[in-house]
């Protein structure tokens, strides 16, 4: 496909149309930059302790140097981390990788047969769990190829007497750490002491070699491994750090990283695109603690937060959020699923700041389109195609389509992942042999380039061969002020097909299901409007608060 991309008209000053793709060769390229420019800066910090870039190439470093010469791990070895985010996490991470392994990151709230799964996959040889979660890993240890486990405290990397203290209320207070064995397992500390009695040799890292091994899609049958290589997550690191340039200062900027850096929204975008930019990275360990998160952020000075829309619209609704002080905040960054207009309206609102939509996928590393971050206004779009990639519209006969029209949405450039692990059959469903990733999205582009997601493929509704897409009557019911969360689905009916239901939590106690329908009837055409509507007090969520349609569709199945 070639055509003009018009979106390059739209790029905010200074944003090129093409990013360098050699300045680095690997991510640990990047991060020996950002050390030799920030050694003195803070990186990362949790729960009141902070490292300095200094100190985290030191810890790193010493890790890498235990995972080479202590546990004898070979280049392209895979190594697993279940933790959320803490200071061990970034450690560890950057070790994996500057050792010339490959990091599979793990949703510690697995469960023992997801779990074994991935890594039964991803042949995983050694593993860094936190204690919260090693008793699933005890269950399912013998039927993997684990080799090597490495444990934790949350409270490890803590000073005293606060280190003892955290750990100690985590299990015997707050009874988080259920009780597991794992013989021969390493403490986390331990491994460092004994790291640094090995020398770290120098690894060769080519860009093609594999960075991580990033699971999706596991709720759509069986997680599959996206493989990212350096390039791919270097060529994402310098779009985005591009894309940002215009808004962000080297060595100045403080992030909120509240969703966990095993997913791949907060991989990319905080821990190494704002690493990049010698930032200081925020690491909240249980977001969904609202009061405690609220907390923390009175704390600090922060100029920059990323997160899902759930997330936003939680602290929206959290008592003492509207009170904070956002004088710093210059950038709010909102991906992994449909952000909406009322949450964006809400939060400008209150924060002063426009709330950017972004666009991206496990397999683009992620980002693939991005909003103009000197955006006066929430636009509803996904934003532009970022420097170095091409996005187009696929209709059904495999034809592209002209602005307006909507079609699947298509991305080709350098952060497309090299396929996934094990599985050609399905790394040439997804990508094709030009090199355009199919990304199951339904899509359209505007004249001017803006891209916007209608829905998911698999998601659409069909009401009496009228295409309904949830993310609408979503959007419209989630304007309701006495409405606080809500998905819609597509429930078999014998007359039309399918027929539109939606689960509902309440914010305010008294809403009615006639209210709904009859603020539906003002809104929506009759095909789009909800004919079954149930309350409930939670929606099943994803690990990143993303709301699974999925998993209410099938309930309806398996009750029907």
């Amino acid at each position: 496909m070639t055509h003009d991309r018009p979106w390059l008209a739209q790029y905010s000053p200074g944003t090129p149309a093409e990013i360098d793709l050699d300045e680095f060769r690997s991510i640990p390229a990047v991060l020996q930059a950002a050390i030799r420019d920030f050694a003195d800066r803070p990186a990362f910090s949790n729960m009141g302790k902070t490292m300095s870039y200094a100190e985290i190439d030191a810890a790193s470093r010493t890790f890498a140097a235990y995972l080479l010469g202590e546990l004898k791990l070979k280049k392209g070895d895979r190594v697993a981390i279940m933790m959320p985010n803490c200071l061990q996490y970034p450690i560890a991470t950057f070790g994996i990788l500057r050792a010339g392994l490959v990091v599979v990151n793990v949703n510690p709230l697995y469960t023992v047969r997801e779990f074994k799964h991935q890594m039964v996959d991803s042949g995983a040889v050694a593993l860094l769990v936190l204690d919260n979660f090693g008793a699933t890993v005890e269950k399912a240890l013998p039927d993997t190829q684990i080799r090597h486990v490495i444990t934790s405290g949350l409270g490890d990397l803590f000073d005293f007497p606060k280190r003892p203290l955290v750990n100690f209320v985590l299990r015997h207070v707050k009874k988080m750490v259920p009780d597991y064995h794992i013989g021969g397992a390493v403490r986390f500390r331990d491994a460092l002491r004994i790291g640094e009695g090995h020398t770290f040799p120098e690894v060769t890292i080519d860009p093609q070699d594999i960075a991580f091994l990033q699971y999706t899609g596991g709720t759509t049958g069986v997680a599959k491994g996206a493989i990212l290589t350096h390039r791919n997550l270097v060529a994402n690191m310098q779009q985005a750090s591009a894309w940002v340039a215009g808004q962000t200062e080297p060595g100045q900027e403080v992030i909120i990283t509240a969703l966990p850096l095993y997913h791949i929204f907060a991989l990319t975008a905080n821990g190494l695109v704002f690493m990049k930019l010698g930032a200081k990275n925020v690491l909240i360990t249980n977001p969904r603690d609202m009061p405690g998160f609220v907390k923390e952020l009175k704390r600090e000075r922060f100029t920059a937060i990323t997160g899902v829309n759930t997330l936003f619209n939680g602290l929206l609704n959290t008592p003492g959020f509207d009170s904070i002080d956002f004088s710093s905040l210059k950038l709010t960054l909102g991906g992994g699923m449909a952000v909406q207009r009322s949450v964006a309206e809400r939060w400008k609102k209150v924060t002063g700041v426009t709330l950017v939509e972004a666009y991206g996928l496990t397999e683009t590393s992620p980002a693939a389109c991005i909003n103009p971050m000197d955006l006066a206004e929430y636009n509803g779009a996904i934003g532009l195609p970022v420097p170095s990639t091409d996005a187009g519209i696929l209709g059904e006969n495999g034809e592209w389509l002209p602005a307006g029209e909507i079609g699947e949405l298509c991305i080709k450039g350098p952060q497309v992942m090299a396929g996934y692990w094990q599985r050609p059959e399905e790394t040439a469903k997804t990508v094709d042999a030009d090199g355009w990733l199919h990304t199951g999205d339904m899509a359209k582009m505007d004249e001017q380039g803006f891209f916007y997601v209608v829905d998911r493929k698999k998601d659409m509704i069909l009401v009496s061969g009228f295409n309904v897409y949830p993310n609408e009557i979503e959007e419209v019911i989630s304007s309701m002020p006495e409405v606080l969360e809500v998905a819609a689905v597509g429930v078999p009916d014998e007359r039309s097909g399918e027929v539109v239901k939606l689960f509902v939590v309440k914010k305010d106690p008294a809403l009615t299901e006639e209210r709904i329908k009859a603020f539906a009837r003002e809104n929506l055409t009759g095909y789009k409007q909800p004919k079954k509507i149930e309350f409930r007090d939670e929606l099943p969520k994803s690990n990143v608060g993303k709301i699974l349609r999925r998993e209410l569709k099938d309930e309806q199945k398996t009750a029907g």
